[in-house]
């Protein structure tokens, strides 16, 4: 006699753990990080505090001399390169779109209810404005190496205090906001992509030998690709953040000068 069969939960295909706990988060966080970041970019102009400069407002542009603030005129490249993301655009479909909410879980049933009789929900993926713009993520890519240079530049500045050699707790900060952001772009899929793909040999010759062992390295870090994406997005925050508190005063920065 056959079992009987076993009623599915709604929206889901059988699972019975907290799926949604990872789309939740992934929703808050990422609306909080908005949030934030809408705040500093558009109402909050003050960019530096002595050598140190907010990573939202580098490469400083205008020297702060325009009416609007100048972050507005470079934010787009670094939300180009999250929001096209391989991981990110993952993480916010599930989060925002429910497309899907999770592995093994249904679409919610509104969605299938606005699909033509008899054929299924018409699926277009990212052939259509916005979301085709994600096909633009090697060429943000290319922008964001450059920003991982200039915020290198930064924290060297940043050892600079008063005009003399110095490290703050501002400067550890930068710096590891500098690594964190390094190691969020060198780990990019299509950064691997870019430094492995297109060899029929890679042993054939000594050029295609050293991109195997780059192909490695890159490899290795693109495994861990989604903790540096969120390791980043914290370390960014945190260091603007901290910024600020020394432009209001809240306390000073402690250091050490040479």
């Amino acid at each position: 006699m056959a079992a009987p069969a076993r009623a599915v939960p709604a929206g889901a295909l059988g699972r019975l753990d907290r799926w949604w706990i990872y789309p939740a988060n992934v929703a808050l966080w990422l609306t909080l990080f908005g949030a934030y970041s809408f705040w500093t970019i558009v109402f909050f102009h003050k960019d530096s505090y002595h050598q140190y400069l907010s990573p939202f407002y580098s490469p400083l542009i205008a020297g702060g001399r325009i009416p609007v603030s100048p972050a507005l005129l470079i934010f787009w490249i670094p939300l180009g390169f999250r929001a096209t993301c391989y991981y990110y655009r993952k993480a916010y479909y599930r989060a925002f779109f429910q497309d899907p909410p999770g592995c093994a879980v249904r679409e919610p049933r509104a969605l299938a209810a606005l699909a033509p009789t008899g054929r299924g929900r018409l699926y277009r993926g990212e052939t259509r404005l916005p979301f085709i713009l994600s096909n633009l993520h090697r060429f943000f890519l290319y922008l964001a190496i450059v920003f991982v240079v200039i915020f290198a530049i930064d924290s060297v500045d940043a050892f600079s205090y008063h005009g003399h050699l110095g490290i703050g707790l501002g400067t550890g900060l930068i710096l590891v906001n500098t690594v964190a952001l390094g190691l969020y772009t060198f780990s990019c899929h299509s950064l691997r992509h870019l430094i492995g793909g297109g060899l029929p040999c890679f042993s054939c010759s000594r050029a295609a030998r050293s991109r195997f062992q780059l192909w490695r390295l890159t490899s290795w870090l693109n495994l861990r690709h989604s903790v540096f994406a969120w390791v980043s997005l914290t370390t960014v925050v945190l260091t603007d953040l901290y910024i600020h508190l020394l432009q209001y005063g809240v306390f000073a920065d402690p250091h050490l000068g040479f």
